[in-house]
């Protein structure tokens, strides 16, 4: 079932003479998955094989200090579809899906996570997602195989994403996700924004759906995150709600507090003017310095939204240059002009 966040497109894909020798690239972020990149590696394989695409699988490992690294140059010695990353240390796993994808040449891109959780026998699912209109295709983990302490926080964490940033979406950060190229080449993630990767790409424009996708129990190895990341994550959300908000017109948010800071502190010193021209002293009371200090505090929120605007302007052109599409005849309509 897709849950649509907008109408779909239809100009996702190029034309079949612009298309690269890769059709699919599949990107698994990974770390200390010794007991499960063998598995992965074959269910991952066999279900690309039966879509009868061209396809290529990148394992990128974040730094593992296990066994991985030397199972993946096994595989990747014995499978000529497989391509192997290795970060210097653990990055994590923006760093991770980043490398991936600027190595990714498919025209469509799947991630999915080197747990076993997810079911690689999904993906034609996703590919056909993609290829129905859509930009990115989450995962939507329906019956999550995982203790309370874990499934309880996550669901109060999508909620307040999905209510922050307008995308109603029930698991923004599932790993396993398809992707547009023209979303690919677009993507800028870093930190901890990858649980975010479905509102950036909403706030940009891109349509954005989700299905339901089987979670399976975890066999080997152990979860590499705790509770910690929802804390981290609230505070990422605010940087996601500041790009997709106001990255193009800073000035409605700085403006708008230094206005009310301004108003503040012209309210408290209109008051405290009055009561001097009534004969009460002035100069001893801590209202007449807050007053003050809210009107320089104000002056400087507005001067900064507008030198972040005179930025934006300057960049306009190359921040922009994503969100346009092809349209049909535009080339044709250049040739006659």
């Amino acid at each position: 079932m897709l849950t649509n966040t907008g109408p779909p497109r239809s100009d996702n894909l190029p034309h079949s003479s612009q298309r690269s020798p890769i059709e699919i690239s599949v990107v698994v972020p990974l770390y200390n998955e010794e007991q499960n990149v063998k598995p992965l590696h074959g269910e991952v394989t066999d279900a690309l094989r039966n879509l009868g695409r061209a396809y290529e699988v990148i394992f990128v490992d974040d730094g593992s200090t296990d066994g991985s690294p030397a199972i993946l140059d096994e595989l990747a010695s014995a499978d000529p579809a497989v391509e192997v990353m290795q970060l210097r240390r653990n990055f994590g796993k923006a760093v991770a899906l980043s490398a991936g994808f600027g190595e990714a040449r498919g025209d469509i891109v799947i991630t999915i996570d080197a747990d076993l959780q997810d079911n690689p026998a999904e993906i034609p699912r996703f590919v056909a997602g993609i290829e129905s209109g859509y930009d990115l295709v989450s995962g939507w983990k329906y019956r999550r195989r995982d203790p309370l302490s874990k499934t309880v926080p996550s669901r109060l964490f999508n909620k307040v994403v999905s209510m922050a940033t307008g995308l109603d979406l029930h698991d923004f950060n599932c790993g396993f996700k398809a992707y547009s190229r023209s979303l690919v080449d677009a993507l800028q993630i870093y930190g901890e924004l990858h649980r975010y990767i479905p509102a950036l790409a909403y706030g940009d424009g891109f349509r954005v759906t989700e299905i339901k996708v089987e979670h399976r129990p975890r066999k080997h190895g152990r979860s590499k995150y705790g509770l910690e990341r929802y804390t981290r994550g609230l505070l990422d959300l605010l940087t996601v709600l500041f790009i997709t908000r106001y990255t193009r017109r800073p000035l409605h948010l700085f403006g708008s507090l230094g206005l009310v800071l301004v108003l503040l502190g012209l309210g408290m010193n209109a008051y405290l003017a009055v009561l001097w021209f009534t004969g009460h002293p002035i100069g001893h009371r801590p209202l007449l310095t807050l007053g003050v200090l809210l009107m320089v505090l104000g002056v400087q929120f507005v001067s900064t939204g507008l030198v972040g605007e005179m930025i934006t302007r300057s960049q306009k052109h190359d921040e922009d240059s994503h969100i346009a599409r092809r349209i049909r005849g535009s080339s044709e309509r250049g040739r006659q002009s």
